[in-house]
């Protein structure tokens, strides 16, 4: 590989180990915080995972959790974000804890943001793609800890924040390198109680953006060795995390695997094709974001050869295919097959026929993906999309 000009950092100190939420408290004292608001939802609040974190504050004096904000809901919705600032201003908080998956976690970043801007409605400031980067972004003076609960997005580390506009009815993107925690714990005790498909399309989430950092235009070897890295982990892994709930060791594995491919992704962000499609079809349908990843991957791989093609030896062997064809195109026929191996051995389907997805709501499909944020950078062709669309619904649809 040639490069130019390239650059990488992680902003976000990472604390991993079963029983590391302990420190909880005394990283919000650290941080200079008295008056702690924790948010998260209430499919955590109502299995217990969320008093495991309000107990640590009973027993530390010198700190405080002034309010509990359970009601952030899939997509972190922009509506919720406004209603979660006022939450945290109403309670006079001044450090921001987020307790779980990744819309939690992209929910309080577009809190942090907002409260720096003063803004009362979020979608003031967020229309479409929304980028800072320094020296127009700077340090954002608020204490902020992340506590994953699922080991996909990444979300605790990313510079990136995704938000569903209700309004607009679209997926927008808010990119700024201090939005991501101060400090983020990754504790495999928090995860041990995830259902088994929510494991699966987590994982699947990762892998995606391990993928999409490995092929993208702006690779580099820094994010190369992350990539690589939370490759190997997840398909050694995730099938034990899905199989085997409690296992820990797999379960951190899976945790770190989600930092490191979210931080390459992040990093090398650019030509993002599956996260392109995945948005437009999570923000039409409903379907959770690394369910619509699973679904999509190896269909999107195989429909742009092109893009695959010129590294799709490498990726083959860091993922694991034996014997590796010489012809780049059986090499990519390969390669999505061993996905599509990994994908059923965790139990996630193949296509979208769960969501009873109709041929009219597919009529506008090719604008809705190449209008997505996602897709501003690299603009998948018209009948690309409608091909991938026809694989995963099993209806046809009319490139536009």
């Amino acid at each position: 590989m040639i490069h130019s000009f390239f650059s990488f950092a992680m902003r976000t100190t990472v604390h991993s180990g079963a029983g590391s939420r302990s420190l909880l408290p005394e990283l919000v004292k650290g941080l200079g915080g008295r008056r702690a608001v924790l948010f998260t939802d209430k499919g955590l609040t109502n299995v217990g995972i969320t008093a495991k974190i309000t107990e640590l504050f009973e027993i530390m004096p010198g700190t405080q959790l002034v309010g509990v904000f359970d009601e952030i809901e899939q997509d972190a919705k922009t509506d919720i974000i406004n209603r979660g600032a006022q939450f945290f201003k109403d309670r006079n908080g001044d450090t921001l804890i987020a307790l779980g998956g990744g819309s939690v976690l992209d929910t309080v970043k577009g809190i942090k943001w907002m409260l720096h801007k003063r803004l009362i409605d979020i979608r003031e400031g967020v229309l479409g793609n929304t980028i800072e980067m320094w020296p127009e972004a700077q340090y954002i003076m608020i204490p902020h800890l992340a506590i994953p609960t699922t080991a996909g997005t990444g979300a605790e580390v990313s510079p990136i924040a995704v938000m569903y506009n209700e309004l607009l009815g679209v997926k927008t993107n808010l990119i700024n390198p201090f939005i991501n925690a101060d400090i983020a714990i990754l504790d495999p005790e928090l995860t041990v109680g995830l259902p088994p498909s929510i494991s699966a399309f987590t994982g699947f989430d990762a892998l995606t953006h391990a993928v999409e950092a490995y092929f993208s235009p702006k690779n580099n070897p820094m994010a190369d060795s992350f990539a690589i890295q939370s490759i190997r982990m997840i398909v050694e892994n995730l099938p034990i995390a899905v199989q085997d709930g409690k296992n820990l060791a797999a379960r951190a594995n899976m945790l770190m695997a989600s930092t490191m491919a979210i931080t390459c992704f992040s990093l090398t962000m650019n030509a993002i094709p599956i996260h392109n499609m995945a948005h437009a079809f999570g923000a039409k349908f409903g379907i959770p974001h690394g369910l619509a990843n699973a679904v999509l991957l190896p269909n999107v791989m195989e429909s742009l050869p092109p893009f695959y093609l010129p590294r799709i030896h490498g990726f083959a062997k860091e993922l694991g295919v034996e014997q590796i064809p010489q012809d780049p195109l059986e090499c990519l026929a390969a390669v999505t097959s061993f996905i599509r191996k990994l994908r059923e051995q965790v139990g996630l389907p193949s296509t979208f026929a769960k969501f009873n997805i109709s041929s009219d709501h597919l009529q506008n499909i090719v604008p809705l993906v190449q209008s997505d944020p996602a897709g501003v950078v690299f603009r998948i062709p018209p009948e690309v999309i409608s091909k991938v669309t026809t694989e995963v619904t099993g209806l046809t649809t009319v490139a536009m």
